[in-house]
Order: structure tokens, then sequence, then C-alpha cells
């Protein structure tokens, strides 16, 4: 919340000035605006009884793994629509952009978010139309392929996102989740593609490497965890 005095930032600015561009760790062809201890991010808090926490500032494992696999295997995005959903720093998008897509969309909850998705773009020089908006109520978007990075934090966001994506996949939109296999993650209704180690944020680790997935919706509602199958490790 807004401390009292204290009138609303510019978040671009912001950022700029307080979030050292750096190397993503596991993924050095990217770089990001990335919070550290003395970013003070308490200060972008706008003046809203509850804002949304500043998960864009950190890159998490889910995001992580799914970019790290999009640069790896660029035919996944290679001329392709792709909507990034939660897309945070926009790390995944940005991947996804350098991997080939023919056109990027980032959506996140949070105009801070937004506001970094834009500075990180820059950084790395791709394109990349970002949205502040709630969609998982929506209608699907027009896209080929949804990618969905670390978004089963909360039991009640993940029965939302997953109502969503299955909405995703019955109008033929391909749908990728990266997740370092986060409590709330339905691994019964995925299949794994692949499996890399990479440094997460999240889930208390302190920016540890974690083992993290790379899954697709396995096509059914429930049943057991699915095999790993071909799945690519690091």
């Amino acid at each position: 919340m807004k401390r009292p005095g204290m009138s609303q930032l510019d978040p671009a600015a912001f950022i700029r000035a307080n979030l050292p561009i750096s190397p993503v760790p596991s993924i050095p062809e990217i770089c990001l605006h990335t919070a550290g201890p003395a970013s003070g991010l308490w200060r972008l808090a706008s003046s809203r009884e509850a804002d949304p926490p500043p998960y864009w500032a950190y890159p998490w494992a889910g995001g992580a793994v799914l970019a790290r696999h999009l640069l790896d295997q660029p035919e996944t995005v290679a001329g392709r629509r792709v909507l990034d959903l939660g897309a945070g720093s926009g790390l995944v998008a940005i991947a996804a952009a350098k991997a080939g897509a023919r056109t990027v969309t980032a959506v996140d909850i949070d105009a801070n978010a937004i506001a970094a998705i834009g500075l990180n773009a820059a950084i790395n020089g791709v394109d990349i139309v970002a949205r502040a908006a709630d969609i998982i109520e929506d209608p699907p978007p027009d896209a080929d392929l949804l990618v969905v990075g670390d978004l089963f934090y909360d039991p009640a966001l993940a029965l939302r996102v997953m109502a969503f994506l299955r909405r995703c996949q019955a109008s033929d939109i391909e749908v990728l989740i990266g997740d370092p296999e986060r409590a709330h993650l339905p691994q019964g209704e995925l299949r794994r593609i692949a499996t890399h180690a990479v440094a997460d944020f999240g889930g208390g680790t302190g920016g540890g490497a974690v083992p993290a997935g790379v899954f697709a919706l396995s096509g059914k509602a429930e049943g057991k965890i699915m095999p790993e199958g071909q799945a690519a490790t690091t």
C-alpha cells in the first residue's frame, strides 16, 4: 500500500534507476532489469489497497525453464503467434521473440510488469506487445501458442488458469507450461516434455537452482502423472 505523503512514481523510470540489468542465470542470452536487496520495490506501491506482489522483478523457475526450452528448440515458436500469460518480466516472451516467433504478446495483471516488459524487450532488441489485463475469464485469444510460466503457486488461481488453458486447447491453441512442480501444479493433467535445472527466486529457494519442467496438456482431465519419456535434461 502506498505510504503516506508519497507521490506515485513512474514505473519505467524507477525500474531503470533501481533494478540493474544483468544476464538471467541459466539463460545468458537474455538480460533483464532484476531487483536486488537495495531496490526498494515498496516505493512502487500505488494507492490501491492491494497491489499485486512484485513477482515480475525476479526470474522464477517456471519462466526460466520455458525460456531455456524455447531458445534451445526454436522450431517450437518459429513463425507462430505466441501469447505469454502472466508474463512478469517478459522473460518467456523475449525468448519466444528471439527464437523467431512471428508475433509475441505478453499479458500480466500488474502495470509495473508491463513497464518492465517494455524496458526488457528494448534491452534485448525484440518487439513485444505488452498488455495489462486479466484474460483468463475471456474467450481464447488469437494465438497459435500459449506459454505459461509459474502460475500454479495458488490453489484458486491454478483452477482458473487450468480452465482457461483447456478452453484454449479446445480452440486449437497449443499450450506449454513451465513449472518447478509447485504444490498446485495439476501434474495428472500434464505431459512432461523437458526438464532443465534453472535458478528460482520463488518458493523460498533464494535464487538457487532447481529442476523445473516444461509440460503440455495431456488431453485428459484426470489420471496418473505422465511419464517423462523423451524429456531433455540439462
